[in-house]
């Protein structure tokens, strides 16, 4: 009896098949360093740069680190995917390095899943703008800052709970269950990040314009409602 031949892939599951893959030429640790460092870069840029306003708080101004740190990966890294999802697999440029070993907690994104694409262009081409608009939205105290915070918040959110159900309904069968980094580190906590704090403020935000809407309606007096209120 011949033995099956072992995939020339590290992805789940085994049977898989990736026309064209190239395995990556850069480790893992320098892609995470990459990340995360970028990623501090812009925290610690963020936060010096909010904290020449009076007005800001110490919360606020760590919403506001939160919406710059997704606008760097919403705009370029989810960016590059939604352009070079057809390519990623056999592509050796540092982004598509990126995307194949994160692809190793979802395979998803080396076999150019429908929904994956798809999910991830809205959030790079919607949301990465608009979390930058948050963050300028802030720091120039413009009204409609709160709906921005709302609107991107909520968008995360859906897209996120979308993500994960779906691939509960594949069985999570598109990673190693189980597995300390790709699994609980790459798939469970990276993403995670985008329920929790996407939900703490949307409730930020329903607070904020709750209240204003409030003051609006007791500015108004019983006199300003119109007949249908």
């Amino acid at each position: 009896i011949m033995e099956k031949e072992a995939p020339a892939h590290p992805y789940w599951p085994r049977e898989l098949s990736i026309p064209g893959y190239r395995a990556n030429d850069r480790s893992m640790p320098e892609i995470l360093a990459f990340l995360f460092s970028v990623s501090g870069i812009l925290l610690a840029g963020t936060w010096l740069w909010t904290g020449r306003s009076s007005c800001l708080g110490s919360g606020r101004r760590l919403a506001l680190c939160w919406f710059a740190v997704c606008g760097f990966i919403h705009w370029v890294i989810e960016g590059w995917f939604s352009l070079y999802y057809h390519v990623i697999p056999s592509d050796q440029s540092f982004l598509s390095q990126l995307w194949k070993e994160y692809s190793k907690g979802d395979s998803r994104y080396v076999i150019a899943d429908n929904f994956t694409v798809c999910m991830e262009t809205i959030t790079a081409w919607a949301w990465g703008p608009l979390s930058v608009w948050t963050v300028l939205a802030f720091l120039y105290n413009k009204p409609y800052r709160f709906v921005l915070q709302l609107v991107v918040s909520l968008g995360q959110l859906y897209g996120d709970v979308l993500y994960f159900y779906t691939e509960y309904r594949d069985g999570f069968s598109h990673s190693e269950m189980g597995h300390p980094l790709y699994f609980w580190f790459y798939f469970v906590f990276m993403n995670a990040l985008w329920i929790i704090i996407p939900s703490l403020l949307i409730l930020d935000a329903w607070r904020h314009l709750s209240t204003a809407q409030a003051l609006s309606d007791r500015a108004r007096g019983p006199r300003g409602r119109s007949k249908g209120e």
